[in-house]
């Protein structure tokens, strides 16, 4: 895994970075073709984002 996350200015970039990627994710679906896995992933992603966040501000 990477390198423990300390400093907030550091920890406030990851969160940005990932939530970032969260939105890409939901851009580049089709909601067409989106299934109850894809919903799955993205509330995972949401939960993994909570986390850190909680983590961050602990």
């Amino acid at each position: 895994m990477g390198n423990a996350i300390h400093d907030k200015d550091s920890q406030l970039d990851y969160l940005k970075n990932r939530l970032n990627l969260f939105l890409e994710v939901i851009d580049s679906m089709d909601p067409e073709s989106t299934d109850l896995d894809d919903i799955d992933r993205l509330i995972q992603m949401l939960d993994d984002l909570e986390g850190k966040y909680d983590q961050f501000k602990g």
